[in-house]
């Protein structure tokens, strides 16, 4: 047997190169281990799990052994699996990633489906919904409702022209772009609206948290999209005058909060004239995840 310190080899089948790399990422102290592996594993030979199953005892070609090496060492120096396939799946959707973009997380579905209880109850009739996300990234959060709203349009605005591309990119790919545009600016500074719904995932890490996050984060998530200043709520003092000048009346503003970061969003939430008309919606872990309110008609 091929030793596990020494990469893969004409020794490795499918399924012994899974299990070594999983024991290598085990002992690296890697989270995950055994789903990275196969992830890995699947991208490095072009199989899905059916194939992985299938073809367990097929041994690896050396260009496929030099490829899954590759990979190997990119993750054990703690670069994130979705950085290494260029990809990740959100709300069932494969996105596209790039330098610019968060890795989207299964925290911010929660959002979408915020968004999506507020869109249900509110009165829209004789024309589209208009929807608005702010700091797009990859275009998760819009591209989620756009699928789950037939006849939304939604507008996504970042300061990254990368960023806009890759967004642009995956509304392509996922045959939205019809119904989605793409604005270089600070936050909503080039918008007029009225919004039905305004979602974003801001920065919120506080500067000083940013150095102690997980290098897979701190190292591969673009500073940018991660840093809300002192106290990590510089991105909500700018963004919720302006969405409450560009809400349509009954229309919502739906965002994304760090742990314990909801009830001093609500403050200036309240303190921009919107209006809190349910609690914050927690994600799988029990945080309070998704924050709300909404414009009231005059």
């Amino acid at each position: 047997m091929v030793p596990l310190t020494t990469g893969f080899g004409p020794g490795h089948d499918v399924e012994s190169a899974r299990r070594a790399l999983a024991a290598r990422l085990q002992s690296a102290g890697i989270e995950d281990a055994a789903l990275d592996a196969r992830l890995l594993v699947g991208a490095a030979l072009e199989l899905d799990l059916t194939g992985m199953v299938t073809q367990a005892s097929r041994r690896l070609t050396p260009d496929e052994a030099t490829r899954l090496e590759r990979y190997a060492q990119r993750r054990l120096a703690h670069e994130p699996v979705a950085r290494i396939l260029g990809a990740r799946e959100f709300w069932g959707m494969p996105l596209r990633l790039s330098e610019a973009t968060l890795v989207p997380r299964p925290d911010t579905e929660t959002v979408v489906e915020l968004a999506l209880e507020i869109f249900r109850g509110l009165a829209i009739s004789g024309r589209r919904p208009l929807i608005a996300d702010i700091g797009v990234g990859s275009g998760a959060i819009l591209l989620a409702l756009l699928r789950e709203i037939p006849d939304a349009f939604a507008v996504g605005t970042d300061v990254s022209l990368t960023a806009l591309d890759t967004a642009r990119d995956n509304a392509v790919a996922l045959g939205l772009a019809g119904r989605a545009g793409f604005v270089a600016c600070s936050y909503l500074a080039a918008l007029r609206g009225p919004f039905d719904l305004i979602v974003s995932n801001p920065p919120y890490i506080p500067s000083a948290e940013i150095p102690i996050l997980s290098i897979e984060v701190r190292d591969h998530d673009p500073h940018l999209a991660l840093d809300g200043g002192n106290d990590g709520y510089d991105a909500y003092r700018a963004l919720i005058p302006q969405a409450a000048e560009r809400l349509a009346p009954g229309g919502a503003l739906i965002v994304e909060a760090g742990q314990g970061q909801a009830r001093t969003i609500e403050t200036l939430m309240a303190a921009g004239a919107l209006t809190m008309d349910r609690p914050p919606k927690a994600d799988l872990a029990g945080v309070p995840r998704a924050v709300s309110a909404r414009k009231m008609p005059p």
